[in-house]
């Protein structure tokens, strides 16, 4: 069996029926995703169900372009957890310690995005406090700068911070939301951009 296939099996089988009946991810303006790569989904970040959350929320078809960027220094930090993060989930591990270029860390992020995929982002860099979102960091304007063609989608996700906060592993069942913004692109200014991005992922 292929890991693409294991992907679809994965989400069919045990992600979507969970967030069906344990969390019950209520999902406004579907219609504004991404029907094809590149593109790039970015998003608020308190749970390590975000990821999943968003990648369930595009078509079945979708699931094999679409790739979260996630910790290398997390995820691969044993062999197991790499093999399922890499050839299930289809991580981009990044490098999130020591003082690296953007080219040096966010690489790898480009390249899928030139290569067609849809590209799962958090532009806060890290976990945050439930329903707070934390300052963007620069790695966003990086990646919007060298693809200014690119759509970028804002999806603001509210409650998961709740189903299973940053240190915990047992997930609580809760209602949760996610909310669609209208697609943005690079707009020749740093600040202009970074605010209308904040303003769609509710800070």
């Amino acid at each position: 069996m292929g890991y693409a296939a294991l992907r679809w099996l994965f989400f069919l089988l045990i992600v979507k029926p969970f967030l069906l009946l344990a969390v019950g991810v209520n999902v406004r303006h579907r219609d504004r995703l991404p029907a094809a790569g590149p593109a790039l989904i970015v998003a608020n970040h308190n749970s390590h169900l975000d990821a999943l959350v968003l990648m369930a929320m595009l078509p079945v078809w979708l699931l094999s372009r679409a790739r979260p960027v996630a910790s290398a220094e997390y995820f691969l930090s044993n062999r197991w957890r790499a093999w399922f993060a890499t050839r299930v989930i289809g991580i981009i591990p990044v490098a999130t310690s020591g003082v690296r270029s953007h080219a040096d860390v966010l690489g790898p992020v480009r390249d899928a995005l030139a290569a067609g995929d849809i590209v799962i982002f958090f532009p806060e860099g890290t976990r945050g406090e439930p329903e707070r979102l934390g300052k963007l960091k620069t790695g966003i304007v990086w990646l919007a700068q060298q693809l200014p063609t690119m759509l970028i989608y804002p999806v603001r996700l509210h409650g998961l911070g709740k189903v299973l906060p940053k240190g915990d592993w047992l997930p609580v069942p809760f209602f949760c939301d996610a909310w669609v913004g209208e697609p943005l692109h690079w707009s020749g200014d740093r600040r202009q951009f970074l605010a209308a991005l904040s303003a769609s992922l509710g800070g």
